[in-house]
C-alpha cells in the first residue's frame, strides 16, 4: 500500500465522482488533502467525513476544502498559497476537474468551447506553473548527500484524447491538450524532482452503477464498467515515492476498451 504520511496533496474538482475517490484514497494513505470544487455542500460534507475519521495515525489524513471556480486563475493560485501557509508545502497535485457538456457542432458557441477549455485544460497549466515557481532545479539547493526530492503532478485526461463521438469537440480538445501538456510539463520540470503523468479513464460510472445493463459491462475486456476508485488507485500508484521512473506517461485505465477491435454486426 502506498504510504503518503506527511505528504500534502492538492486536488481540483474533488467533491464528487473521481475527485472524491481521489480525496478519500489519498487521505486513507496518510496524506493531508486540500481540494476545491464549486459544490459547497458536497465539498464541506466530504471534508467533514475525512476529518471526522482521523485517529492521528498513518492512514488517516486531514482534509481542507474551499469553494473555487478553477476558471478564476487568481482564486486557484490563492487557494494553493493558503494550503502552503497552513501545511508548509504542496507535494502532489491531482488535476481532476472537468466538465463534459456535449452539443451538436453547429450549435456550439465559441463561448461554450472556450469555457470547456478554461475549465478542463487551463487549470493544469496554472497549478503546474505554481509548482514550478516554488521548486528550484537540482544543484541549486541541497547536495549529493541530500535525500531525493519528491513531487508529483497527476492530470486526469480521458480516452477521448484519441476517440471521439459527435458533439464532443471542446471536451476532446481539452483532454487531448492535457495529454500533450503532460509531456511538455515533464520536460520543463525535469531536474526538479517532480514527475508529471496523466491518467486517461475510459467509461467510469459515478453514480448509477446498479442501473447499467449486462451489455455495458460485457463490452469491456475486463468484463465491467469502471468505478471512480479504479482511477484513484492509479493515481496512488503514480504518487508512490518509489515510482519516480514513471514520467511523461499516459496511463490508460479503460477496461481494455481502446484495444478492442469492434465491428458493426
Amino acid at each position: 500500500m502506498t504510504d503518503l504520511t506527511g505528504r500534502v496533496c492538492f486536488v481540483t474538482g474533488g467533491a464528487s465522482g473521481i475527485g472524491r475517490a481521489v480525496v478519500e484514497a489519498f487521505a486513507a494513505a496518510g496524506a493531508r488533502v486540500a481540494f476545491c470544487d464549486v459544490d459547497d455542500v458536497r465539498g464541506d460534507a466530504l471534508a467533514g467525513l475525512v476529518n471526522g475519521s482521523r485517529t492521528g495515525g498513518p492512514g488517516n489524513g486531514a482534509a481542507l476544502f474551499r469553494r473555487v471556480d478553477v476558471r478564476d486563475a487568481a482564486a486557484l493560485v490563492a487557494f494553493m498559497d493558503e494550503v502552503r501557509t497552513a501545511w508548509d508545502a504542496i507535494d502532489i497535485v491531482v488535476n481532476n476537474v472537468g466538465v463534459s457538456t456535449f452539443t451538436p457542432l453547429a450549435e456550439t458557441s465559441v463561448e461554450r468551447f472556450d469555457d470547456v477549455i478554461a475549465t478542463n485544460l487551463r487549470p493544469v497549466f496554472v497549478t503546474s506553473r505554481e509548482m514550478a515557481r516554488r521548486r528550484a532545479p537540482d544543484g541549486v539547493s541541497g547536495g549529493p548527500a541530500a535525500p531525493p526530492r519528491y513531487g508529483r503532478i497527476i492530470n486526469i485526461a480521458s480516452t477521448r484524447w484519441l476517440q471521439s463521438e459527435p458533439g464532443t469537440e471542446g471536451y476532446s480538445a481539452s483532454k487531448g491538450g492535457i495529454v500533450s501538456l503532460t509531456h511538455a510539463l515533464a520536460a520543463s520540470l525535469a531536474g526538479t524532482g517532480i514527475t508529471v503523468n496523466c491518467v486517461s479513464p475510459g467509461w467510469i460510472d459515478t453514480g448509477h452503477y446498479g442501473e447499467l445493463r449486462p451489455a455495458d459491462h460485457a463490452q469491456h475486456l475486463s468484463g465491467r464498467v469502471g468505478r471512480p476508485e479504479d482511477i484513484a488507485r492509479a493515481c496512488l500508484f503514480l504518487a508512490d515515492p518509489e515510482n519516480d521512473f514513471i514520467d511523461a506517461a499516459n496511463l490508460v485505465v479503460d477496461g481494455g476498451m481502446t484495444r478492442r477491435m469492434i465491428y458493426v454486426e
